[in-house]
């Protein structure tokens, strides 16, 4: 097992496919609505004229694969009253369903959304870096899936020292929030984060 477990996400090969997505959905056996991974699209852009008369566009897209980022600081860690919320001994944030009660504080409060909740179990669900896979050496499922190969893993100071610190992008969080375990690539058209530039373009996809 990793020490510092981390994600890094390529998002100028990432095509939106949502291949990751669907995969966790179907590794994890999640109902409807619970998604522990999800793909944002953020799109902006607009028609100018040119000084010559004519009209251009300005036009963006891109997309950002997210799940839980097993956090340095993580609120719903901070924010669960029952301590069912915990980082385990593999420093993997997971949820003890015998001490969840399924009041959501961890929901309300995670910048990423990753807690989600589980109407059928009456618990908070979210994503646990395929434990039950790296246990065994196995790669996480939406890494194996990525038909891109945008997204990977490993020791979170390797992946550090290879692509960079945790960036701000829109439509991410700022990272100081919480300190989350994530490098990335970002896409030639990203926007900085807290930009109004943009819109997430499919809000009931995530």
């Amino acid at each position: 097992m990793l020490k510092q477990p981390a994600f890094f996400i390529d998002m100028s090969s990432c095509s939106g496919c949502k291949t990751c997505m669907v995969s966790c959905m179907d590794k994890n056996d999640l109902p409807i609505g619970v998604k522990w991974r999800r793909v944002t699209e953020f799109t902006g852009g607009e028609w100018m004229q040119r000084p010559d008369g004519t009209f251009g566009q300005n036009v963006f897209a891109y997309y950002v694969s997210m799940s839980c980022n097993h956090c340095d600081d993580p609120i719903c860690v901070k924010v669960c009253p029952t301590t069912a919320m915990h980082r385990n001994e593999h420093n993997i944030v997971t949820v003890d369903h015998n001490k969840c009660v399924g009041c959501r504080y961890c929901e309300m409060n995670c910048p990423y959304s990753a807690p989600q909740f589980n109407a059928e179990l009456g618990k908070m669900t979210k994503c646990d870096f395929c434990y039950d896979k790296q246990l065994k050496g196995e790669t996480p499922t939406c890494v194996a899936a990525c038909p891109m190969r945008a997204i990977k893993f490993g020791e979170f100071e390797e992946l550090k020292k290879m692509y960079g610190e945790s960036q701000y992008i829109a439509p991410l969080p700022n990272p100081a929030l919480t300190k989350p375990r994530l490098t990335m690539i970002p896409s030639r058209n990203a926007k900085p984060g807290g930009s109004t530039e943009g819109m997430q373009s499919n809000p009931e996809e995530v």
